[in-house]
């Protein structure tokens, strides 16, 4: 019963005319930069959360989550009728949907992606409502040395789950950790690292480093390779799928909706993994393998689904334990700290109305997204025509404008410039940037966690491994680690690091 009680606030709260108007903003700000290649979910959010301080907290979150889902819709887009995937997780989706589109099927793939997104969508919404409430009075009972502890796991998992060098996804997180030191000392008080700059005192600005990261390296990276778009402008028709082709997406969309729901909840996993493990179940499931890669139906609606899924069940680390799984879900906690709001187990039982609201807003959205993006195609296609030498003068004036109300600091925007400029070395160094935020995120939670916990048991470090859950996720992280140096598993991923680049 308390669960649909709790739905009944959530749904309250998220159809309130505000709500959904920042809803609909939101997942059609989302299916637009996942149309768009090369600007993603990540940066968008990193560069709108200057704008969410001026709103209510379930309000921007709602939006945050909407942009966020709302990508994986527009990326299958391009990923169908022009062979580029608008979002990472959608680039498996370009592999038998352009072929789909090709044979004069766009609509009927458009349509088999849509549908199965939102039976995901749907789907995953309510596990998050399911699990969340356990989770969180798991969570609840949880000392300082269990939380130290779980934000290790989360730590060297994203490692794990980070392609290329284990040795520079250690080192990304790590400097990480360190950017999160600069500023006051929680406890006596006293600066650190702050170059006798007032202004970081409290810390670096997270919007500004979020911003200099994803968004300007991004920006710099584009117009790096700015290519030519051929675009499918021959208008999209057929939006519904053969009754043979509704039979043959029923099956894949079930089983790939439960990879992409588990896949998910993995810190550094989400609609990334869960896609391509999805794909290549569906494929070694299927009676005719020889069909994927030349049009398979089994090729979209699968990894459709499952990265819906995934990005919607990424949020129940977030609101149960506050515990990021990818560099969005590191952005929607320092969209929370912007709001101050404290992530972690307590926001479900002190702001229940934005707990529920953001799991109700997710099946709300997903809705919008059915309703709104089959008849909106031509104008996705159209867009594609724009010159992105046009756009991002755009974007970098927005960006510079949101950083600078957050605060009115200058300074955040000299740290943009030189995170974007070290974004940009990064990239070119092939370090990936997902876990440098996760560090920064957790860098202070951490410490203040490590520290009160060896305060709490006189200075003994052995509270870490006498206390039976904290020991636990230690030997999950250490066992983690093991695995992540082992030589098949490195060599494996440099050679998909080698691929995606």
């Amino acid at each position: 019963m308390d669960l649909f009680s709790n739905l009944a606030l959530g749904f309250a709260t998220a159809a309130t005319l505000d709500n959904l108007l920042f809803c609909l903003i939101g997942v059609l700000l989302g299916t637009l930069i996942g149309v768009l290649p090369g600007i993603g979910a990540t940066a968008t959010i990193a560069m709108l959360l200057p704008i969410t301080f001026q709103l209510e907290p379930v309000s921007s979150l709602i939006m945050l989550a909407g942009i966020y889902y709302g990508a994986q819709y527009g990326g299958s887009t391009t990923a169908i009728l022009i062979n580029m995937p608008g979002e990472s997780s959608s680039a498996v989706t370009a592999i038998d949907g352009y072929q789909m589109a090709r044979k004069g099927r766009a609509g009927a793939a458009l349509a088999i992606a849509a549908l199965g997104s939102f039976f995901a969508g749907t789907v995953s919404t309510f596990l998050v409502a399911i699990f969340a409430p356990p989770l969180t009075d798991i969570a609840l009972q949880f000392g300082s040395a269990e939380y130290f502890s779980l934000m290790i796991v989360g730590l060297v998992s994203s490692i794990a789950l980070a392609h290329g060098s284990v040795v520079k996804a250690l080192a990304m997180v790590a400097l990480g950790l360190l950017l999160g030191l600069v500023g006051t000392d929680i406890y006596t008080g006293t600066p650190r690292f702050t170059l006798g700059i007032r202004e970081y005192a409290d810390g670096l600005n997270f919007v500004a480093l979020a911003v200099g990261v994803f968004g300007v390296a991004e920006i710099l990276r584009n117009l790096e390779g700015e290519s030519t778009r051929t675009v499918l402008m021959a208008k999209v028709s057929g939006l519904l799928p053969s009754r043979q082709e509704f039979k043959e997406m029923i099956a894949p969309v079930i089983r790939s909706t439960a990879i992409g729901s588990a896949l998910g909840i993995l810190p550094g996993g989400g609609a990334i993994l869960a896609s391509f493990a999805s794909y290549t179940v569906e494929k070694r499931l299927s009676k005719t393998p020889q069909d994927f890669g030349k049009g398979a139906v089994a090729g979209v609606a699968g990894p459709e689904s499952a990265n819906n899924a995934g990005a919607q069940t990424s949020f129940i680390p977030l609101l149960t334990l506050g515990i990021p799984a990818n560099p969005v879900m590191a952005l929607m906690i320092g969209a929370m700290i912007i709001q101050g709001i404290v992530p972690g187990p307590n926001v479900a039982t002190e702001q229940p109305a934005l707990f529920w609201g953001i799991i109700a807003s997710m099946w709300i959205g997903n809705l919008m997204l059915v309703i709104l993006n089959l008849p909106l195609i031509g104008l996705w296609v159209k867009l594609l025509t724009v010159p992105y030498y046009v756009l991002f003068p755009i974007i970098m004036a927005f960006c510079s404008i949101g950083v600078y109300s957050v605060n009115a600091n200058v300074y955040d925007l000299y740290a943009v410039a030189f995170f974007g400029f070290i974004g940009y070395v990064l990239a070119k160094l092939r370090c990936e940037p997902a876990p440098l935020l996760l560090g920064f995120v957790l860098g202070p939670l951490l410490e203040e966690n490590l520290r009160r916990a060896m305060i709490l048991s006189r200075g003994d470090p052995t509270t870490f491994v006498t206390r039976p859950i904290s020991a636990t996720l230690l030997a999950i992280a250490v066992a983690v680690l093991i695995v992540v140096f082992l030589p098949s598993v490195k060599k494996k991923r440099e050679e998909v690091f080698v691929e995606e680049a």
